[in-house]
């Protein structure tokens, strides 16, 4: 998965059989085409892991523009906005509690929590609009409303409010 550090977006993701530099190559591909990153100063934060750190990898970023960023060895919780998305993932009511039976059942799970996590999951980091919300700027208008609606329910009923 790639995650959207400021929305909290899942930009791309995709699920396989193996792990691979070229596999990790083409989703960071595929992402930086569909939210249009081209000449825009990024940095991709990842694990220490092999595909992370493979030649083909690092010479898509360098193409990208894209400066590559790791985790301290051998530390596993680096990335808190990367462990936050994957327990809210493990402790969704849907979570399997079995392997999956193919490849493609695993893809199909993974593209219906990818959805909702974007469009329906009112994130708490996020003053509780989704991802996709604050990714496409819908967020300033969700919570200026919001604020409006608080301020004239202060006003029928100032005794609720400290």
């Amino acid at each position: 998965m790639v995650l959207d550090v400021f929305s909290r977006k899942i930009v791309g993701h995709e699920v396989h059989v193996a792990e691979s530099s070229e596999l990790a190559s083409l989703l960071m591909r595929r992402a930086s085409l569909v939210e249009g990153l081209a000449g825009r100063p990024l940095v991709l934060h990842s694990d220490n892991g092999s595909a992370m750190k493979g030649a083909t990898m690092l010479a898509t970023l360098e193409q990208l523009g894209v400066a590559p960023s790791f985790s301290r060895p051998r530390v596993s919780n680096d990335n808190a906005y990367a462990e936050s998305l994957f327990r809210t993932c493990k402790y969704r009511p849907d979570y399997p509690n079995k392997p999956f039976g193919s490849l493609e059942e695993a893809q199909a799970w993974t593209q219906k929590f990818v959805r909702w996590y974007n469009q329906v999951h009112r994130h708490s980091g996020l003053k509780f609009v989704t991802p996709a919300q604050r990714h496409e700027g819908r967020d300033t208008a969700i919570l200026a409303h919001r604020e409006q609606v608080y301020r004239e329910a202060r006003k029928r009923n100032p005794q609720r409010w400290s």
